[in-house]
């Protein structure tokens, strides 16, 4: 099996991430997918960021939530002069003639707390852009992919899991809670290094991926275990490591 390489939020060391910017230069990469990161401010937009506070990844600080259309439109990227804080309508609309698989991340507010209704209105743009066939929701709550698979059956879910989402269960009993919780499951490669056996054992190669490799060496151990994605920040190296 060829492994689908997935840009993580765009391309985040070669770009600034889950920039407009970076997302157009993915596409002139030969890569399969893009990742990136929604979160529900107070004034009803759906904005494409990783993280629930504007302070690492632009030039202004407090919580996504409370950002107004304006402010958001005036605040910057961090590495960038021109990138403001993305809305999902905004990065669909990239990817509707591209063929690429779009791997969205439902975030948690401050409080690590769900966005009520978030889900369905994320489902909602996806489907207003005909994405849905190459769409697919992912967290790390289960609870949440249990809301999508709720509201939204038509789409696609992936789980993802690493040392800190899995503490709470054995390694046996956290793989098959998330097999149980979604189609796909991405795992950070650390924790899938270490439970390779035990991994592979429970779940098929095609319902796999790992996160996130990002040296040549790196790159080129995973792409060589034959599991179903790579999502990484330097997608240029991926595509490199992949022609070897």
């Amino acid at each position: 099996m060829n492994t689908m390489i997935v840009g993580h939020r765009g391309a985040r060391n070669l770009w600034p991430e889950n920039s407009l910017t970076g997302f157009r230069n993915l596409l002139e990469l030969p890569v399969e997918a893009v990742e990136f990161d929604v979160h529900l401010t107070d004034a009803g937009e759906l904005v494409v960021i990783h993280d629930a506070a504007l302070d690492r990844t632009t030039d202004a600080s407090g919580a996504v939530r409370g950002l107004s259309p304006a402010d958001r439109l005036a605040i910057r990227l961090s590495g960038s002069e021109t990138d403001y804080v993305p809305t999902l309508d905004e990065v669909l609309e990239l990817f509707v003639d591209t063929g690429h698989e779009l791997h969205v991340e439902l975030k948690a507010d401050a409080e690590g707390q769900s966005y009520p209704g978030m889900a369905g209105s994320v489902a909602s743009r996806i489907d207003a852009h005909g994405l849905a066939a190459r769409s697919i929701l992912t967290s790390f709550a289960v609870t949440e992919l249990d809301t999508v698979r709720r509201v939204a059956p038509q789409l696609r879910t992936l789980l993802s899991l690493n040392h800190r989402s899995a503490e709470a269960f054995e390694p046996a009993a956290a793989l098959k809670r998330a097999a149980a919780a979604a189609d796909l499951i991405a795992i950070q490669m650390t924790y899938l290094e270490e439970h390779w056996a035990l991994v592979t054992a429970t779940l098929p190669l095609d319902r796999l991926g790992v996160w996130v490799p990002n040296s040549e060496e790196e790159l080129s151990y995973w792409l060589g275990k034959g599991l179903r994605q790579l999502t990484t920040d330097r997608p240029d190296l991926a595509v490199k490591a992949r022609n070897c």
